[in-house]
């Protein structure tokens, strides 16, 4: 049987989610019924006429922060116990793949998106279980944290990609940035695919893709190196390319 995810989002402005979580990968989700995505508007859960949701900090200062009350009913009328209920903040753990792959596993998530200067803290003491910064700069909201986690999340559900298991040879799944990829024409503008990849022999395709991935990964990020898992062939791999850049300088 096939899992299925449902993500419940908390925000203020749910009108952010048409188009970016109706198209492509998350529509087909979706429509395969392995994404059971919800948008809630924060406002629905204010209890004044005027549909309150913020108000300003004690304590003075400037901005204003989202009122414990709303946020708390809002998220409280839709969890059930051991849903993690994670807030989008730059206070929070860096997003990387491995978050993704541990967030895929649960049957339910809800994303509150912070927004404004902030939250009342006391919403983080009352029902906020996890804190996700998908980077260190600053978003006008977490609308937009959201989509990528969402995203990112959903592509580890089995039945979402194409090809199972697709997931896992992509850039990041291993620590190792993905090597170049190459379609028809063979020729254009006298760039030629390289030969390996033209003449069957799959172990040797993947040997240089393998290859490629390590150049990349040590041209664009070698900060990745320092986590990745290597065999000793692959740390010989990167002293050749040291070398090869010494001297070409």
């Amino acid at each position: 049987m096939e899992n299925k995810l449902r993500v419940d989002v908390l925000t203020l402005f749910p009108g952010m989610f048409q188009g970016p979580m109706t198209e492509s990968m998350m529509w087909k989700a979706q429509d395969r019924n392995l994404l059971d995505l919800h948008i809630h508007d924060i406002r629905d859960f204010s209890t004044d006429k005027h549909r309150t949701v913020d108000d300003a900090p004690y304590g003075g200062g400037g901005g204003m922060l989202m009122r414990t009350d709303v946020v708390v009913r809002a998220v409280e009328s839709l969890v059930t116990p051991g849903t993690p209920v994670i807030l989008t903040s730059p206070q929070g753990r860096v997003f990387s793949h491995a978050i993704a792959k541990e967030l895929a596993g649960y049957d339910q998530l809800t994303i509150l998106c912070g927004h404004y200067e902030g939250i009342d803290d006391r919403v983080r003491q009352l029902v906020v279980t996890d804190e996700i910064s998908i980077g260190d700069y600053v978003l006008t909201g977490g609308e937009l944290a959201a989509m990528v986690i969402i995203d990112a999340v959903v592509r580890h559900i089995p039945g979402v990609l194409g090809a199972e298991g697709g997931a896992d040879v992509e850039s990041h799944a291993d620590g190792i940035l993905e090597g170049p990829h190459y379609t028809r024409p063979p020729v254009f503008r006298g760039l030629e695919v390289p030969q390996v990849l033209q003449q069957g022999d799959h172990a040797k395709i993947a040997q240089w893709r393998r290859e490629q991935g390590l150049r990349r990964t040590w041209q664009n990020r070698p900060d990745l190196l320092l986590r990745a898992r290597l065999t000793d062939d692959e740390k010989y791999l990167l002293a050749v390319f040291a070398d090869e850049y010494n001297h070409s300088q």
